[in-house]
């Protein structure tokens, strides 16, 4: 039966009746540049009335040492723990459409049977297309469109995601067990990665939550409002533009960014990055960051969801 497959990791909470819905894969725990699937999950999930499905085992899935429960305090008197959860919830898109959404803490064991259940309940509830939503940081300035790259189960699909498309080895996530477990059941599924510029990646960077939630909406035939979401990442492209405008070197490093943006888009001929040029924004970079870090919150923005 292989790992943890003699007792179900989850409890059913439901049995809805569903028509082809989509499955979102945005599990805390892996990397998520700018806070941008987070974002995007919490957009899906406040833009409808959701239901509780399925919840996953965390005592068993969990350690706790690692990723502790957060005690309430009250005038000195314990009120609660707000314990790690994993939830599998069902919202609508604006058409109606079902939208499951896989949500909470990414597992820290189990990692094969997590992911054999996870398909196997998206194969029963009749899910047609699996979308994982992530983000990270890259060389990229925040004055150009946020790109997407991709990871899925087929080239095909992989060209509808994103317009980046890399050959490489790279540690993964759960999100990408789960692929490779739906590709070994004809599902397919597709990760979405927003490229989030190094310097804005330690803040709420809205512009990537809703390049993935429209991302999410092309792959998958959905549609949802991204109007706030599209707003809030011009307010704060405004802030960038205003805090990078007083330093010298922080605007050198941003046209930097956008000339080596534009030339990839160009092509590979028009010029790219060399490794010594790489070496000396990500310096620059990180001195960016620091200077955030020593002014404090300097795009005003919420705290990260």
């Amino acid at each position: 039966m292989g790992e943890g497959r003699d007792q179900l990791l989850y409890r059913m909470v439901e049995e809805p009746a569903l028509s082809e819905p989509v499955l979102v894969v945005a599990l805390e725990g892996w990397v998520d540049a700018g806070y941008g699937a987070a974002g995007a999950s919490a957009h899906l999930l406040g833009a409808t009335e959701t239901s509780l499905v399925a919840s996953f085992d965390v005592d068993v899935l969990v350690d706790h040492r690692s990723r502790r429960p957060v005690l309430h305090l009250v005038d000195g008197v314990n009120t609660g723990l707000s314990w790690p959860a994993t939830e599998l919830r069902l919202g609508h898109d604006l058409e109606g459409r079902d939208v499951l959404v896989l949500t909470g803490t990414e597992p820290d064991v189990r990692w094969r049977a997590f992911t054999h259940e996870v398909v196997a309940l998206s194969v029963g509830l009749g899910v047609r297309i699996v979308v994982g939503l992530g983000a990270y940081p890259a060389p990229v300035p925040h004055t150009r469109p946020v790109r997407l790259a991709t990871t899925a189960t087929d080239a095909e699909l992989a060209a509808r995601g994103g317009e980046v498309h890399a050959t490489l080895d790279v540690p993964s996530g759960v999100g990408a067990a789960i692929e490779e477990r739906c590709a070994e059941l004809d599902l397919p599924a597709i990760g979405l990665w927003a490229q989030v510029p190094h310097y804005a990646a330690g803040m709420p960077y809205p512009a990537a939550s809703a390049t993935l939630v429209d991302g999410l909406a092309r792959v998958a035939g959905l549609r949802f409002d991204t109007d706030p979401l599209h707003e809030a990442a011009r307010l704060h492209r405004e802030r960038l533009d205003e805090l990078v405008g007083t330093n010298i070197e922080h605007t050198r490093m941003v046209h930097n960014l956008e000339a080596a943006y534009d030339a990839e888009r160009a092509g590979p001929s028009r010029g790219a990055f060399t490794p010594a040029a790489g070496e000396d924004l990500a310096a620059e970079v990180e001195r960016f960051l620091r200077d955030l870090e020593a002014g404090g919150d300097a795009t005003g923005t919420d705290s990260p969801p």
